[in-house]
């Protein structure tokens, strides 16, 4: 969808769009989980971790830090890198509310 018309979006709607193409790659997904289940890592970690070549991973921690998904720190000659707990509880809070108006609003659906 070109920029022009994501005007006619409300504001949690577009950012559910971009959480959601930003996580759209399941090596996006995978570093995600490994942070999570690491607290923290390095790019080497990534890479020693995944099938991917380095330029690869760090286009990927690239797109995470971004969207603010992830943040990172200089330590050395290494960025350090893990979940910004702050941006990933608003992204749960918003895709909580979008699947709960679905509970709300639960009826029969049209039949096949």
């Amino acid at each position: 969808m070109g920029k022009s018309k994501i005007e006619y979006f409300s504001e949690n709607q577009n950012k559910l769009a971009q959480f959601s193409k930003v996580i759209s790659h399941p090596a996006r997904v995978a570093i995600l989980e490994f942070l999570i289940k690491r607290k923290q890592c390095i790019c080497s970690d990534l890479v020693m971790e995944f099938p991917l070549a380095q330029s690869t991973i760090s286009q990927h921690l690239k797109e995470l830090k971004k969207a603010g998904i992830i943040k990172g720190k200089i330590s050395g000659n290494e960025k350090c890198y893990c979940i910004n707990a702050e941006v990933w509880q608003t992204i749960k809070k918003e895709l909580n509310l979008f699947f709960n108006q679905f509970e709300k609003n639960k009826e029969e659906c049209c039949s096949d």
